[in-house]
């Protein structure tokens, strides 16, 4: 469906539930508590699906919307999620009934009955805001989850994906809000944790391809060591992608053991999204993910196979 429609298609309903991906990040967070607030400005019973896995910095802007114990939503609605792979545990009831999905990414897998897709945009958010000021006046409540969104999933407006558009929504929204405090908790704050965490990082990585590709990891163990929250590791994935000189920055997270989580960051030079797809994952061309398997090594071993063939394409 258009923005339009799918505006339309959120006026005729109500009594929605919004879903968030795993590792919440704050566009799936921003826009789907932006959403609800703009349905609830409408008169309408708009909730979020608890997501236990949210982090301290992203916390407050789903505040007093989580939906209470017992709720029986009318509308299922999924927010910045990709695939099924993505959904909380607490979503698993709603895998086959999800009404509409907005989304971002190109590697959709159309789960739901009716999809929102606008690929081109650099967040999620940005597919929201269109869609809201369809429905009703963006408020300052409104527009603050919307910033956190826009501003979080373009790395603070750095990334490749970040676009005019993407500057003129922002514009509009700082227009309605300070952002000054956001800015700073969101891009230039850090923990002592987060700093040796990455100190560690950069002394433990691994260069490949003629210094084309870095790899760096964060395994349970140094976890373990410097006692890190969620919060500590949040876009600890960019980190591999600055280093000079590298086209593709590759972070390995041990979630769990035999479980790791690959991330990949990208310049225009390599595809982030069809490195991944080898992995069965996806995502954008400068920024893409995928959840494998095994050990970190193994883990290792499989996404430089991926990048080598990708390459050799």
């Amino acid at each position: 469906m258009t923005v339009k429609e799918t505006a339309a298609w959120l006026a005729a309903r109500d009594n929605f539930l919004l879903l968030t991906h795993v590792r919440p990040d704050g566009d799936t967070i921003g826009s789907a508590a932006a959403l609800c607030r703009a349905l609830r400005a409408m008169g309408k019973r708009a909730c979020l699906l608890r997501n236990d896995g949210i982090t301290a910095t992203y916390a407050p802007y789903a505040d007093g919307l989580w939906a209470e114990e017992g709720y029986v939503p009318e509308t299922v609605v999924s927010v910045d999620i990709a695939a099924l792979s993505l959904f909380i545990d607490a979503a698993q009831p709603y895998r086959d009934r999800v009404d509409l999905a907005i989304d971002h990414h190109s590697s959709q897998e159309f789960f739901a009955a009716e999809t929102c897709l606008v690929s081109e945009c650099a967040a999620c958010g940005e597919i929201v805001y269109a869609i809201i000021r369809e429905l009703t006046p963006i408020t300052p409540e409104i527009a603050l989850p919307l910033y956190v969104a826009v501003s979080t999933d373009c790395g603070g407006f750095q990334y490749a994906n970040t676009t005019a558009d993407t500057h003129r929504i922002a514009a509009e929204l700082m227009a309605l809000v300070d952002v000054t405090a956001v800015n700073k908790a969101l891009f230039r704050t850090k923990s002592f944790v987060r700093l040796k965490m990455e100190s560690r990082m950069v002394e433990e990585m691994t260069l490949h391809f003629d210094n084309r590709v870095v790899v760096m990891s964060i395994p349970l163990s140094l976890r373990r060591e410097m006692q890190a929250t969620e919060a500590d590791i949040e876009e600890l994935s960019s980190l591999a992608a600055m280093v000079e000189g590298t086209d593709c920055g590759v972070t390995l997270r041990e979630l769990r053991e035999g479980v790791v989580k690959i991330s990949i960051r990208t310049t225009p030079a390599m595809d982030a999204g069809a490195i991944c797809a080898q992995l069965g994952g996806g995502g954008h061309r400068g920024a893409a993910g995928a959840t494998v398997e095994g050990t970190m090594e193994s883990a290792k071993a499989a996404v430089l196979q991926a990048v080598a063939a990708y390459m050799e394409a």
